[in-house]
């Protein structure tokens, strides 16, 4: 053992509080913060084995030493308070056994309950509990979650025996089988276990926490905590803790049940607790989602006192905790235990309408209500809906568990909708009721329906935290996933056939129902308004249209960072034009003739008026704000398609020779043009410089447009952009030759706006010269998506494809970097720039363009090294001012 590696690898959960998450994990801090709240009385005692161990074991294979040393002392003490013995046959000791990481991630690991059940502690149970069958089913349940979770025997191997028992049985629910059904099933369960995995049942107690502490460990390690961690960013080095707890049982006939309860409605914010309960059963079969469940109302009608306790203890940890709370509850014959508190996951709708009545209710302030947001699950305020008046027939209804409308072909298996999407098709992940295993469908699928489960089911309780319209418990479908159909009240649907949900209502149809763009929220509204009066960072839009740049000033964007002004020179007809321009440039490039240098000039100033227009369209809409306008910046490749010429060349052979002569020479030259590595290429600046004329076109339709706008009202802030520049003698020359230009159209008699000129950081040596290029430059502007390619060596596209998803597979990389700003190294590269960019010229103004300008991970990157903007896709501006307000409140609170 070193020096610097713990010793301590237990705790009780008196010896712990809320703040030691990271060692203890988030289900053993809240724990132990529990205790101190509600007291011993409400919370079953138990222990925490720290994330440490969990580390310790995956660096070594082994259990670290001293740990069962440190488990047996802790047991002793459980045993102490409880009065009774962990596998004493006549009053045992019950264990369950819960992993629990430093983040929330609600499903994807495994729990174990009742253990310490043997054949000899069965009799015991049964006697000091005074009901055999409860003892039985408690003892059926070791048996299958130790087999399912501990030994790997399939689920659906115990799911075929149980529900073939049920059919001897002639009952509906496995609550409902005899004791005697009950026996014989267990003896079915333990060869089961011994069949399939060679090895017998444990029936030592000791033994089966043993295994059970490692099975939770190396479940860290599988496929669906694996896919849970890649797609939320979590690093695969934290490790998970194992809470280990006394059992109290939901399961007894008498004053009984199980429950989940949040503090406030998880799906629209309301403050009214809400939650399902199940009587006379124990907690994972509420969360399984395989029984249909009541609601809280349930439990204020059998047990008024139990309902108006678990309301009290609920509203005293929101207080704590200051933030919604997702409880799970047992009630042990007329005894309310609270079992773990966790902040809750809601919809995005629920977490603004909290942040706002948080407020109002004083128990945060404003900076500490934005901190309670997911700026990323705000995206899903964006979803659509189904237009109000619309007519469909419901072929179900079941529960609206999380809020949106989605449509797509039906998907059984989560196979089938990240296969159809990867096809581009929209899907709808249909299931009986949703596992951990289902993670990577809900990714990729619109929206989910489960025929069983409650608002707090698994299939809820994820699509909420995705963003995901889920509709769960829909009773009246009749789900043959073996078979590929789904049927109910009288329609069959097959795989791939197209339904729509609504998350809200719960509707499920199959007819073409419209879907409308929802509008703002109110309370969204007020969390942007306080976002905006706390950040530091401007937030600005990626807008290439004047369409777009409404939708982006609607949505509160405070100008454009970029406008990639190639992406005007596709659509409305302009392709044979714009091939026409680059084959003219490349012919006066190659022969200088004065016919080669009028074609060219012809072709630019065609497209001149059309680049003319749309900045105008553009400048009209942006009225008063800075608007970045990217000067060309594709290789030529990109506009000179080798197939339209060809097809050119095939239908000019009808026209006649001259024809013919015409649209051969432009496939020569476009195939002459052709680069090895074009993305490396002459593109940007250097293809500026290569064609100056075509710049000159763009500078002069830029400085154009916005003059005209301006003798029409308040003008613009009109920014143009250099792109990959690498050298300052590069910039420097392109800034006198945009000088001259519009100097040119001065002395012509026509107006000129003001303007500024910069360029767009995107390569590694840009960054290193950043302050010789900011010499000549009134800004710079981040261009992070070809900055990380160039930097890393990937090519996005390729590497998106296989490379990255292998990289994430295998823990190299705990998220993408074109997704989230691998600070590390690309970063750096940024932080360099911009120390050096205004250690040259301290007034510079710092932006970022790439996608990781609406990353909210990267926005508190940016705040915290001083850039002044980021800019976004229009639809994540919103998101960017919420993260933009988090990360200036991170801030200050770190002042």
């Amino acid at each position: 053992m070193t020096a610097d590696r713990p010793t301590r690898w237990v705790h009780g959960f008196s010896s712990g509080d809320g703040s030691m998450g990271s060692l203890l994990g988030n289900k053993g801090a809240n724990l132990a913060e529990m205790v101190r709240i509600l007291g011993p009385e409400m919370v079953p005692g138990g222990f925490i084995v720290n994330t440490a161990a969990c580390v310790e074991y995956m660096r070594t294979g082994t259990a670290p030493d001293g740990l069962d040393e440190q488990i047996d002392a802790e047991l002793a003490e459980l045993e102490r308070a409880s009065g009774k013995g962990f596998g004493d046959p006549s009053d045992p000791l019950l264990l369950s056994v819960r992993s629990g990481a430093p983040v929330s991630m609600p499903g994807m690991l495994d729990t174990i309950l009742n253990l310490g059940l043997n054949r000899l502690s069965l009799a015991g149970l049964a006697k000091i509990s005074g009901e055999p069958r409860f003892a039985l089913d408690s003892r059926r349940r070791l048996v299958q979650m130790f087999g399912e979770v501990v030994r790997g025997v399939p689920a659906d191997a115990f799911e075929r025996a149980l529900t073939a028992a049920r059919e001897r049985a002639g009952v509906a629910v496995d609550s409902e089988l005899s004791a005697e059904a009950l026996e014989g099933l267990i003896e079915e369960f333990l060869v089961l276990v011994a069949d399939s995995t060679g090895d017998p049942f444990p029936e030592d107690p000791r033994e089966q926490l043993r295994e059970a502490l490692i099975a939770v460990f190396d479940s860290w390690r599988n496929e669906r905590a694996v896919t849970y961690r890649r797609l939320n960013g979590i690093p695969d080095e934290l490790g998970t803790a194992v809470v280990v707890q006394r059992m109290v049982f939901g399961n007894l006939r008498s004053d009984s049940g199980s429950g989940v309860a949040f503090s406030r409605n998880p799906t629209t914010g309301e403050a009214v607790p809400d939650g399902d309960y199940l009587d006379g059963a124990q907690g994972e079969d509420v969360v399984a989602g395989v029984r249909n469940t009541e609601d809280l109302e349930g439990l204020r009608r059998r047990m008024p006192e139990i309902h108006a306790e678990l309301l009290a203890s609920l509203a005293e940890l929101e207080r704590h905790f200051k933030n919604i709370q997702d409880i799970e509850f047992t009630i042990e014959r007329g005894h309310l235990f609270i079992l773990q508190t966790r902040n809750a996951k809601r919809h995005a709708r629920a977490a603004v309408r909290f942040a706002v009545d948080s407020v109002e209710e004083g128990l945060l302030d404003r900076g500490g209500a934005l901190q309670t947001i997911d700026p990323a699950a705000l995206e899903a305020l964006m979803h659509p809906s189904i237009a109000p008046g619309s007519e469909y027939r419901e072929i179900a209804h079941g529960v609206g568990a999380s809020p949106g409308a989605a449509r797509g072909a039906i998907a059984f298996t989560a196979e089938q909708a990240i296969a159809k999407a990867a096809e581009g098709v929209d899907t709808i992940l249909v299931r009986t009721f949703t596992s951990a295993d289902d993670v990577g469908g809900f990714n990729a699928a619109r929206g989910i329906v489960t025929s069983h489960g409650g608002k707090s089911s698994h299939a809820a309780i994820v699509a909420r935290a995705m963003g995901r319209p889920c509709v769960c418990g829909a009773a009246e479908l009749e789900i043959d996933a073996d078979a590929g159909v789904v049927r109910a009240n009288g329609v069959e649907l097959a795989a791939g056939a197209e339904i729509t949900i609504d998350g809200t209502s719960g509707a499920i149809t199959a007819d073409q129902v419209p879907l409308l763009t929802p509008e703002l929220d109110p309370a969204f509204a007020t969390v942007l308004e306080w976002s905006d009066s706390i950040r530091r960072l401007e937030v600005r839009a990626n807008a290439d249209t004047a369409a777009d740049a409404a939708q982006a000033r609607q949505l509160g964007a405070e100008g454009i960072g970029l406008c990639r002004t190639e992406h005007m020179f596709f659509g409305n007809g302009r392709e044979a034009l714009v091939r026409e321009m680059f084959i003219a440039g490349e012919l006066w490039r190659r022969e200088r003739t004065s016919a080669s240098r009028q074609r060219f000039v012809d072709a630019l100033e065609r497209l001149e008026k059309l680049q003319r227009d749309d900045f105008a369209e553009l400048f009209g809409e942006m009225r008063g704000l800075p608007v970045t306008i990217r000067l060309l910046d594709p290789p030529m490749h990109e506009f000179l398609d080798l197939n339209a010429l060809e097809r050119d060349l095939a239908d000019a052979r009808a026209a006649g020779e001259e024809a013919v002569a015409l649209a051969s020479e432009g496939l020569e030259v476009a195939t002459a043009a052709l680069e090895t590595n074009p993305m490396l290429g002459s593109r940007g600046v250097r293809l500026g410089l290569l064609l100056p004329e075509l710049y000159g076109m763009q500078v002069r339709a830029i400085v154009d447009a916005a003059a005209g706008v301006g003798v029409g009202g308040e003008p613009p802030e009109v920014e143009i952009m250099v792109p990959l520049v690498a050298f300052a003698s590069e910039f420097e020359e392109m800034r006198a030759r945009i000088e001259e230009i519009v100097a040119s159209e001065a002395e012509v008699g026509r107006s000129t706006p003001s303007y500024a000129i910069g360029t767009m950081i995107e390569l590694p040596r840009a960054c290193l010269t950043a302050g010789a290029i900011s010499a000549h430059a009134d800004f710079l502007s981040f261009g992070t998506n070809d900055l990380t390619q160039t930097a890393l060596g990937f090519s996005r596209d390729d590497a998106e494809r296989e490379l990255i998803p292998l990289y994430l597979e295998r823990g190299l990389l705990p998220r993408s970097p074109f997704e989230s700003l691998d600070v590390e190294g690309v970063g750096e590269l940024v932080r360099l720039a911009a120390d050096r960019g205004r250690a040259s010229r301290p007034e510079l103004r710092l932006g970022v363009c790439g996608e990781h300008g609406g990353d909210p991970a990267s926005i508190g990157f940016f705040d915290a090294i001083g850039l002044d903007y980021v800019s976004c896709s229009p639809f994540r501006i919103p998101i960017a001012r919420v993260a933009a307000a988090q990360a200036a409140a991170d801030a200050k609170s770190e002042r």
